[in-house]
């Protein structure tokens, strides 16, 4: 049994990225709320961009808390902050645009580019977003480089910090799986931006709220 340890200090969470301007749209709530079936033939490891959520371990609220409408981070999120800001500087092919970390759960785009060394720069274009046929790739697991590999090694580094602050090994963080969404145009890239910087107000609203778990 996992003995919660910690209430930490709220801080304030990462800043916002303002949505591309000019672009208003409403989210698809099907986009979210429903697990993205894998693409069984595509080939992750593709230049795209992806929308990801990743939620804590039965939904509890490990990382803070929503105060009017602005997400607070405590040092468990703290540490979720840092490890995912990572993710771009050790891998010079991926780039991370908006994300959130929410009560329970975090909010992400990763856009990875073409080729190591590639710009590193938000995609501001049609070409950076996924159009490309699929390839078919061998259903053994998340393959080095790819999205899954990226979630991945993101929720053990967590993991393992949370655990050591709390003395708690092996005690689960995460969720086993994460939801997924490949971005395909310009304009959902905007409207999932804009998605992202809401979830904060819209937390009252949020399926993942515990309050609102019947």
């Amino acid at each position: 049994m996992c003995i919660r340890k910690y209430k930490g200090e709220a801080i304030r969470a990462t800043r916002r990225v303002a949505p591309t301007e000019g672009i208003i749209m409403s989210f698809n709530p099907d986009i979210h709320h429903r697990r993205s079936v894998r693409l069984r033939d595509y080939d992750y490891r593709n230049a795209g961009a992806y929308f990801l959520t990743i939620c804590a371990f039965q939904r509890e609220c490990l990382f803070g808390e929503v105060v009017e409408g602005e997400m607070q981070v405590n040092q468990f999120g703290e540490i979720v902050r840092e490890e995912w800001k990572k993710t771009d500087i050790v891998r010079e092919n991926v780039i991370l645009d908006e994300f959130i970390i929410m009560p329970n759960h975090l909010h992400g785009i990763v856009i990875v580019v073409d080729g190591v060394g590639a710009t590193r720069r938000v995609a501001q274009n049609e070409s950076t977003l996924d159009t490309r046929a699929t390839r078919r790739v061998a259903p053994t697991g998340p393959v080095s480089g790819s999205i899954g590999a990226i979630v991945g090694q993101f929720k053990s580094a967590v993991s393992k910090r949370i655990n050591t602050f709390r003395d708690n090994p092996g005690c689960p963080v995460w969720q086993r799986s994460y939801y997924e969404h490949v971005i395909r145009s310009e304009a959902e890239l905007a409207s999932i931006r804009q998605y992202i910087a809401d979830n904060p107000r819209k937390w009252d609203l949020d399926e993942n709220n515990p309050e609102n778990v019947k």
